[in-house]
């Protein structure tokens, strides 16, 4: 598989002054087959370490920070010999062992030239804890679940792909084709064991069988690291996702968790799904202003999945659904559209969505964005649907807005606003 994160651990390996680089992700984000196929393709060799109910290699760590020990240790432990400057040390799982995280800072000061790439879950809840993460001591890059565009690579459409990319006319001439492959993105996701799993039988329901599990698994996860009562509220608020995204008012409602539920009871497991990469959320924006994170309502807010598939499975939306566009997609299509539109956002452009809704609930925009320190007002449709009734007013208020339209129709410009293809939306430069 083709991940384009790929490229700037390639910029990390080529600079001259490098730090300790950590990938950081939700679990099964392919963090770890992405160091590796990384460590492979462009290194003598790999020593490879795994923290997870890894005593020898905590022990070791907890000696302390002499870098000759810890790379004596760490051949010991994965019988590669470590050469500086050729051989890619990784550090999988390091949020296991607190004092190899800050071990970082040590080998960047006093070792420089060896190259340490990490991997780790649940680090933004570990840079608030002060447990000694080496703040300004590594590059941390985040990877995501696969975006539209890696999964056309995953699937054998990189040609189309490019295409897609540098010739948005042309693009478009091809929709007929791309359109049927994002309907199978909106059920496969992006998590790369499911795509894996599709992409080798060519069976949807095989990708199911995995987000499955990999529901399963999260809900472990949340039950190892949270009291009992927390856990609970975490799984409520995750359970309650898709009726949230389901609805035409898409903004988290407490009392649509649980009847009678209240903010205060809540917002520490919202934190934690979203410091853990399961959730996104996406506030609102009292006005349009630079920078948006200035006007943020924290208050007020949508929270979408980590996964438009995972969302999909979480839902019980099954293949045939899918395929045949019956009714119940058709209903929940707008949500998946939504959903969509934001996973793609966060992974292939870059950027951090709000949204802004009217103080009288009377006119929304699903999406608002900042890029090359331009406001970008967007409206998601699920089909060719035109109409930006809300969009326009928007606009007619904010005349300095640069408004866009995500819907399957084709590239569109107008005096006020630009349509682009849902299924471009990774390239950001389309549409910027």
């Amino acid at each position: 598989m083709n991940r384009f994160l790929m490229s700037e651990l390639l910029e990390w390996k080529s600079s001259a002054r490098k730090k300790p680089i950590i990938i950081n992700g939700a679990r099964q984000v392919g963090k770890t087959w992405l160091l590796k196929k990384f460590g492979a393709q462009y290194f003598k060799n790999v020593a490879y370490v795994n923290f997870d109910n890894n005593i020898a290699m905590n022990r070791l760590f907890e000696e302390g920070y002499d870098i000759s020990r810890l790379l004596t240790g760490i051949q010991a432990e994965t019988g590669q010999r470590i050469f500086e400057g050729e051989t890619l040390i990784i550090f999988d799982e390091i949020q296991e062992c607190q004092k190899a995280l800050t071990s970082l800072k040590y080998f960047r000061e006093n070792a420089p030239g060896q190259m340490i790439a990490a991997a780790g879950s649940l680090l933004g809840l570990t840079v608030h804890r002060g447990t000694g993460y080496p703040v300004g001591n590594v590059k941390t890059l985040d990877l995501y679940p696969m975006n539209f565009r890696e999964f056309l690579d995953a699937l054998g459409e990189q040609s189309l792909r490019e295409l897609m990319d540098f010739d948005e006319t042309a693009g478009s001439s091809f929709a007929s084709k791309i359109i049927p492959l994002l309907r199978q993105y909106y059920f496969t996701g992006g998590m790369p064991e499911a795509v894996a799993a599709f992409v080798e039988s060519g069976v949807l329901d095989d990708a199911r069988e995995i987000q499955s599990q990999i529901l399963f698994d999260y809900r472990r996860d949340v039950s190892k690291h949270l009291s009992m009562l927390e856990a609970e509220r975490a799984f409520e608020v995750w359970d309650s996702i898709p009726a949230h995204l389901g609805k035409e008012n898409k903004k988290f409602i407490f009392g649509h968790v649980k009847e009678g539920a209240r903010a205060k009871s809540y917002r520490s497991a919202i934190t934690w799904l979203a410091e853990a990469g399961l959730v996104t959320k996406v506030p609102r924006i009292s006005k349009p202003g630079m920078p948006l994170s200035a006007y943020s309502d924290e208050q007020s807010f949508k929270l979408f999945s980590l996964d438009v598939g995972l969302l999909g499975a979480l839902a019980g939306l099954d293949s045939s659904c899918v395929i045949s566009g019956n009714e119940l997609f058709k209903e929940f299509k707008g949500a998946l559209t939504e959903q969509y539109v934001c996973q793609q956002l966060v992974s292939g452009c870059g950027v951090t969505p709000y949204y802004w809704s009217a103080d009288n609930s009377r006119g929304e925009i699903d999406f608002i964005v900042q890029s090359g320190g331009k406001i970008y007002p967007i409206e998601v449709k699920s089909e060719e649907n035109l109409r930006s009734k809300s969009l326009r007013a928007f606009s007619e208020k904010y005349q300095h807005m640069n408004s866009r339209r995500f819907s399957l129709s084709g590239y569109r410009e107008e005096s006020w606003m630009r349509n682009i293809p849902l299924y471009a939306i990774g390239n950001i430069e389309a549409w910027r």
